[in-house]
C-alpha cells in the first residue's frame, strides 16, 4: 500500500525527534493563535468546529464538507501549523472513507483520525456509544490508506466504553496489523488502564486525548510520555477557555455597559491585528502600488 510522503512524513519526523502536542484547533484565528503561541502543530476537533461553526453537539451533525472546508481555511492561515484533522468515522463506508481521504489532503491536512463508532456518531467522552464490526472498521482503514498519498493516518477506537477495554486493544492491534501509523484508544477510565493499553500496544505510536472534565485523567506531556504516549492532543481547552472569556465579557457588558474598568481581560486591539497579518497585508499594498 503507499506509504505517506511529504505531510505525513513530517508528522512522523517530528515524532521521531520526541513526544508530539497538539492543542485543538476549530478556526483560522485559533490556528493562528496557537502558532502565535509557539506550538507547531494543531489538531482539528470535530467536537470544536461542530460548536464553533453550527452552533451544535458533536453528535454527527457536522458533514464532510463543512469540517473540510474549516480545514482548508485553517491551513491557509496558518501555512506553518502542522495540522492534524478529526476524520469523524468517515461519514459513511469504505468508499466515503477513502473520499474523506482525498478531500483531506486537498485541504493541507498533514494527518486524519478515523474512528469506529456508528454514524451519526458522538464525542468519544459522552456516553451512549456504539461501534461498527471491528472489519466494517479495518474496511474503511485499508481504504484510507490504499488512497493517501501523504496523510499520516491514527486509528481511533471506542470500544473501550462500547463493549470493553480488551475489546479496544484487540481492535487497536487489529489496526497495527493493518498497517495505520499510530493507534488512539479513546476514554481509557484510569492510569492503569492507560498502563495497560500501553504495555499491550508497545513499539506503535500512541495517542492520548486531554479532555478537561472527560473521562481520562488529566495528566502532563512528561508524564504520558513516561507510560507510552507520543501523540498528544488537548482538543477542547482553547475553546472551552474562549467561551468562557467570552461568556465573562458579554455578562460584564450586559451588567455594566462598557469593558473600561477590565481592559486587562482583553487582547489588546494592536496585538490583534499582528496576529492576523495586518502589517503583513499593508506592506504587501505598499509594494503592489508602487510597482
Amino acid at each position: 500500500m503507499p506509504k505517506p510522503d511529504v505531510a505525513g512524513a513530517i508528522v512522523s519526523d517530528l515524532l521521531a525527534d520526541g513526544p508530539v502536542f497538539a492543542p485543538g484547533i476549530w478556526d483560522a484565528l485559533s490556528a493562528q493563535t496557537v502558532a502565535h503561541a509557539g506550538h507547531r502543530v494543531g489538531f482539528v476537533s470535530g467536537f470544536a468546529v461542530a460548536g464553533s461553526l453550527l452552533g451544535q453537539p458533536d453528535i454527527g451533525l457536522l458533514s464532510q464538507v463543512e469540517m473540510a472546508e474549516t480545514i482548508a481555511r485553517i491551513t491557509a492561515a496558518a501555512p506553518d501549523l502542522v495540522v492534524l484533522a478529526d476524520a469523524d468515522t468517515g461519514y459513511g463506508d469504505a468508499a466515503n472513507a477513502a473520499r474523506t481521504t482525498e478531500l483531506w489532503e486537498r485541504a493541507g491536512a498533514h494527518g486524519l483520525f478515523l474512528e469506529d463508532q456508528v454514524w451519526p456518531k458522538r464525542c468519544g467522552h459522552m456516553a451512549g456509544k456504539q461501534v461498527v464490526s471491528t472489519e466494517d472498521w479495518l474496511a474503511k482503514l485499508r481504504a484510507v490508506l490504499a488512497t493517501r498519498t501523504s496523510i499520516h493516518v491514527t486509528a481511533r477506537t471506542d470500544a473501550r466504553a462500547a463493549i470493553d477495554l480488551a475489546s479496544a486493544i484487540d481492535r487497536a492491534k487489529a489496526a497495527v496489523d493493518v498497517g495505520v501509523d499510530a493507534i488512539f484508544v479513546e476514554a481509557p477510565e484510569s492510569i492503569a488502564e492507560m498502563t495497560r493499553v500501553a504495555e499491550e500496544l508497545s513499539g506503535v505510536t500512541l495517542v492520548a486525548n486531554m479532555v478537561e472534565h472527560g473521562r481520562t485523567p488529566l495528566l502532563s506531556h512528561t508524564e504520558l510520555h513516561e507510560l507510552g504516549f507520543d501523540l498528544v492532543i488537548s482538543p477542547l481547552t482553547g475553546l472551552l477557555a474562549a467561551t468562557k472569556a467570552m461568556g465573562e465579557a458579554y455578562g460584564t457588558l450586559a451588567d455594566t455597559g462598557t469593558m473600561r474598568d477590565d481592559l486587562d481581560r482583553l487582547t489588546a486591539f494592536d496585538e490583534f491585528t499582528d496576529l492576523v497579518g495586518l502589517p503583513e497585508h499593508l506592506a504587501a499594498r505598499t509594494r503592489f502600488e508602487d510597482s
